[in-house]
């Protein structure tokens, strides 16, 4: 009989881990795998498996599962405790109606205090996005634009949330950008907004984004309707 491929294999881990670094480094290896599909959706994740990969206690494990639950990269169910959580499914709407409050309030907060460079780099990422045909890195550089124009907000656990919705766009789009037939438009919205972030115009930069978010929203909620999309959500 064919065993089945257990996910943690595919996690590799160099030497032995610093006891200081043990928690940043377990959260982050953690993190990498889960968004970029190595350790899929449902994938249960005890702590003394963890452990013994990691050469570390459970203590560590713990404290980084907990970190990740907090990005909602995880949730905890009975019986199966930390399982990867599922990408975006049908409450798609009030995912992003709850970012758009959230990025809307960082996009105000930051667009005053962010310098030349922070727009160069936003533009770079713009550029990035427009010769990239890899979806992985689609997902990231998206991303990372973002949080490019949100960066100087003072406000830091606004921040954190901001990044958690954006962490679990990127997951969705690794998975599904290709089959959802997105592109060129996107990079025409950055653009729109990177101007008028760089005109310091702090309303029209909102406006953007909301309307960049919304045009997201009815993208994805068509596509999830689709019998395509209900296979591929079901296969995982």
């Amino acid at each position: 009989m064919t065993q089945k491929p257990k996910p943690l294999h595919s996690i590799k881990v160099d030497g032995p881990i610093p006891a200081h670094l043990a928690r940043s480094v377990i959260e982050e290896t953690l993190r990498s795998a889960i968004l970029d599909g190595r350790l899929p959706c449902g994938t249960a994740l005890r702590q003394q498996d963890l452990a013994d990969l990691f050469g570390v206690s459970r203590m560590p494990v713990r404290e980084a599962l907990r970190q990740l639950e907090a990005q909602e990269l995880l949730s905890v169910t009975a019986h199966k405790g930390a399982v990867v959580a599922p990408l975006i499914q049908g409450d798609a709407t009030e995912t992003y109606e709850l970012r758009i409050l959230l990025e809307s309030e960082a996009m105000r907060q930051s667009v005053p205090l962010l310098t030349a460079a922070d727009h160069a780099r936003a533009a770079a990422y713009i550029d990035e996005l427009e010769a990239q045909r890899d979806y992985t890195e689609i997902g990231r550089l998206n991303r990372l634009f973002h949080m490019a124009l949100y960066s100087k907000a003072p406000n830091k656990r606004l921040l954190r949330l901001v990044e958690d919705g954006l962490n679990e766009e990127e997951r969705f789009l690794r998975f599904n950008l290709e089959a959802m037939g997105l592109g060129k438009l996107s990079q025409d919205d950055h653009r729109a907004m990177l101007q008028a972030v760089q005109d310091r115009d702090t309303d029209r930069s909102i406006e953007l984004l909301e309307q960049h978010l919304n045009r997201g929203v009815e993208v994805i909620t068509r596509y999830l309707a689709t019998p395509a999309a209900q296979s591929r959500q079901a296969a995982r």
